[in-house]
């Protein structure tokens, strides 16, 4: 009987011990992740480099006397054509001294007119044998002396024409004012900087080049449309030629100064403009391998993407190589071959060996809302 009751307890507390026990776990649901099968296509990456679209030739134009400025006839902006007044001087000092050159020529012809006079009668006299040949000779020097002062004093007078011509400042060649450095009432020395004048004609977009890229660039100097510049706010891409590059870097910036020639190209000055150089490493190279940015991870120090098999429906990290970035794709040098599976989403949820899915498209339900799909996809 006692037996029987310590069987029966036993039998009792084995099936409460089961009853306790949690359920055997769930099996972990398949993954559906995105693909992409790797495909090879045309390499566009390249460096950009902000510029702005500048003259091919600007003039500092100033006067060549000193004085004070008197009158301004152009402003900012506006376009001026050869021979056009830009500005003007006080002339005032320098027509005095005109009218005194012209005083001193007058002066100079009469004593060369009483010179010559003198000189024929001397000449006539002489030949009557009623004057001595020193006398002759003396009044010959003198015509040559008066005839001297004849000649620098109209030199003089020209020259004073000149400089009283200089008071007005005009413009050399058809172009804009880009620049205004001086305004009426300031005194002025000669050669003083008063106005910029882009000239008429063809145009540069002038940019900035670092020092390690100097090698690359000297490369494409003269080579024709070797760079692509496009202009802000027009969507206006202009083929260009490396025109020059500068020997020496600014000391401020420690860059090289570059010109890319877009000839007569319709744009305006000042224009803001990206100049794209081809990366060098690709110039003619085959076809490339791009990637979205979120397809590669990073897995003990290696840089991996993870390749989807379609046998055994598991994904396994592939180690790559990136040759560059361009805008939000990687360029894939080494590693991968047309034709293979990449994941592209939730890439930092994988593990190798994991069974996944390919993930579909949910589908529109009866009233045209998107219905969940069953498993949703790797984020």
């Amino acid at each position: 009987m006692v037996r029987g009751v310590i069987v029966a307890g036993v039998v009792g507390a084995v099936l409460g011990l089961s009853a306790c026990s949690r359920p055997a776990p769930a099996p972990e649901p398949v993954r559906a992740v995105r693909l992409v099968k790797v495909g090879a296509e045309a390499l566009a990456g390249g460096v950009d480099y902000a510029g702005d679209v500048r003259a091919r030739t600007e003039s500092r134009l100033g006067f060549r006397v000193g004085g004070k400025l008197v009158r301004r006839a152009v402003d900012l902006g506006d376009n001026v054509r050869a021979g056009q007044l830009l500005a003007q001087l006080d002339p005032q000092d320098l027509k005095l001294a005109q009218e005194a050159a012209q005083a001193g020529l007058l002066a100079a012809q009469t004593s060369h007119d009483q010179a010559l006079a003198d000189q024929r009668r001397t000449k006539e006299l002489f030949e009557q044998g009623f004057v001595s040949a020193a006398e002759l000779e003396r009044r010959d020097n003198t015509l040559k002396s008066a005839t001297a002062s004849l000649a620098q004093a109209r030199t003089q007078l020209t020259a004073q024409g000149n400089q009283a011509g200089y008071t007005q400042l005009l413009a050399d060649v058809s172009g804009v004012v880009t620049g205004v450095d001086a305004e009426p009432g300031a005194v002025l020395g000669a050669g003083t900087p008063v106005l910029r004048i882009a000239q008429d004609g063809a145009r540069d977009v002038v940019f900035q080049v670092p020092e390690d890229k100097v090698k690359a660039m000297r490369v494409l100097l003269a080579r024709k449309n070797a760079l692509a510049v496009t202009i802000w706010g027009a969507d206006q891409v202009v083929p260009a030629t490396l025109r020059e590059l500068a020997a020496a870097a600014d000391p401020a910036t420690r860059s090289f100064v570059a010109k890319a020639d877009i000839g007569r190209a319709d744009v305006r000055l000042g224009q803001t403009a990206t100049v794209r150089v081809a990366n060098g490493q690709t110039v003619g190279a085959p076809p490339a391998i791009k990637l979205p940015l979120e397809a590669v991870g990073e897995q003990g120090g290696r840089t991996v993407v993870w390749l989807f098999d379609a046998g055994s429906g598991t994904v396994q990290p592939q180690a790559v190589t990136l040759a560059a970035h361009e805008g939000r794709r990687a360029v894939i040098a080494a590693g991968l071959t047309p034709g293979q599976e990449v994941v592209v989403a939730g890439v930092h949820a994988l593990s190798p060996g994991l069974k996944v899915k390919r993930y579909a498209e949910p589908a529109l339900g009866v009233l045209g809302s998107v219905a969940e799909p069953a498993t949703a996809a790797v984020r």
